[in-house]
């Protein structure tokens, strides 16, 4: 493999290997990072936005599920995009179109203007994740690999939980406009690298694109959503909630169906059939619909109920992002040489237990006694989980198959986190006030305890990886 004449330094912990191999990893880890970052980031803007363009939690629930929606039914496309056009090619598309709709939030007039280009921006971010997570598959192999996913996932799952924090102070000090534009420095740092790499495009023979699949797929996560948000203001009486639930179902059925049978499916069912994708999905869909449930809670309820800043509703949970930073590429590297079971089962446990601790937030709010040690021993447990999940569900398919099997994973992980925003109103009580924020902890715990029995009940240790 070749090299550039000069390349950056490694990303911690990858620094013993060839400096192509180091380039792609940046590339890899950069164009991840800035649909994670965007994805996040948004949280502590909520209140803001209400603020100056109205709509209450219904605005802001469709601010965040807006772009989850598109997010997660177009990254299965993308996973096929990549495969059929070439994954570096597939970056550049994403970047350049994530920046275009970035511009356009930040200039944004009314909520619905807001909301239509954060449906647009999911598509880009969908072409971003499954193509990078491809490049580190098909680059790294054996323990290398697993040391490479677990670099990846501290430095895009940390900049993921950073978010809140680089939001709030744009919040608290400017705009929360400028939160949408953090985005551009790092969409054109990872441009410069893409025109530095040497390396060919890699593409599937046999790959095509299931536009049918992508339209019921839209269609169905659309108008579930909708009934959800919905069905605390209306009811699941009135017809505005039921029948774009109901056109949602069936879409999501007509979705499956499809899948089933087409010819060439962007979501190959036979693929739920390998033990560790299929359960480690199904542990994916439980424990990150936690997470997304639990990092919307968190931002919104400091800032509306216990009167902290968007900075400070941001620094809160910066603990997470250190533990992460500094522990994720070891625990890629142990689940390597121990396998990912035992992490996947206590990591999960560990974040649940952190969840019920964040039930001594009380009325009289105190940062330091009440929330820190559940946000500290939640921060530990996700660290101890992401990496090796990433590891066991990519590392169960022939990576051939990379762009898809990373797109699913990241669709399912999108869509449960869908699912959970669009259901906060039912889970709080239609109120976010403290009982609300207890019950969404209690929810937040249970749902992360079922995804360690999960993987402890389903995942199996692959034969120990050699290098």
């Amino acid at each position: 493999m070749s090299s550039p004449a000069s390349s950056p330094s490694g990303p911690p912990g990858v620094t013993d290997v060839p400096r192509e191999q180091r380039l792609i990893l940046w590339i890899a880890i950069l164009a991840s990072f800035v649909s994670f970052l965007d994805g996040t980031v948004v949280n502590v803007a909520l209140p803001a936005i209400v603020d100056e363009l109205g709509g209450g939690i219904t605005t802001q629930q469709w601010t965040v599920d807006a772009y989850l929606i598109t997010l997660g039914a177009f990254i299965l496309v993308a996973g096929n995009v990549s495969d059929t056009y070439g994954r570096i090619r597939v970056i550049r598309w994403g970047l350049i179109a994530f920046g275009v709709t970035s511009v356009a939030i930040a200039l944004a007039p009314t909520a619905g203007f807001l909301i239509g280009a954060r449906l647009l921006q999911g598509v880009a971010g969908a072409l971003l994740v499954p193509s990078s997570l491809a490049l580190i598959t098909s680059n790294f192999s054996g323990r290398a690999q697993a040391k490479a996913i677990g670099t990846w996932t501290g430095l895009t799952s940390g900049a993921m939980v950073a978010g809140p924090i680089i939001g709030g102070l744009f919040v608290d000090l400017a705009s929360w406009r400028l939160v949408f534009l953090i985005n551009v420095l790092p969409i054109a740092v990872t441009l410069w690298l893409l025109m530095r790499l040497e390396q060919r495009d890699v593409r599937h023979p046999d790959a095509s694109v299931d536009y049918l699949g992508a339209l019921l797929c839209v269609v169905g996560l659309g108008g579930t959503v909708f009934g959800l948000i919905e069905q605390p203001n209306l009811g699941w009486a009135d017809a505005m909630v039921w029948v774009p639930g109901t056109v949602g179902v069936l879409a999501l059925a007509g979705f499956l169906g499809r899948q089933a049978t087409a010819r060439a499916p962007m979501l190959p069912l036979s693929l739920f059939r390998i033990r560790n994708f299929g359960w480690g999905n199904l542990a994916t869909w439980l424990i990150y619909g936690a997470l997304a449930l639990n990092g919307f809670v968190i931002a919104v309820y400091l800032q509306e109920q216990a009167g902290q800043t968007a900075t400070a509703a941001g620094i809160a949970i910066l603990p997470i992002t250190i533990i992460m930073i500094l522990g994720s590429s070891k625990v890629g590297a142990l689940a390597g040489r121990f396998g990912p079971r035992i992490f996947m089962t206590v990591g999960p446990l560990i974040m649940a237990a952190g969840a019920l601790m964040m039930l001594w937030v009380g009325e009289d709010y105190s940062y330091w006694t009440q929330l820190l040690p559940g946000v500290v021993v939640f921060g530990i447990g996700l660290t101890l989980m992401v990496s090796p999940l990433t590891a066991a569900i990519l590392g169960a398919v022939d990576p051939a198959r990379a762009g898809i099997t990373s797109a699913t994973n990241n669709a399912i992980s999108r869509i449960a986190g869908l699912v959970a925003v669009a259901s906060i109103g039912a889970i709080v009580g239609g109120t976010l006030d403290l009982n609300g924020f207890h019950r969404a902890m209690v929810a937040t715990a249970a749902l992360m305890a079922a995804g360690g029995i999960v993987a402890w009940v389903g995942i199996r240790n692959p034969a120990p990886a050699r290098d």
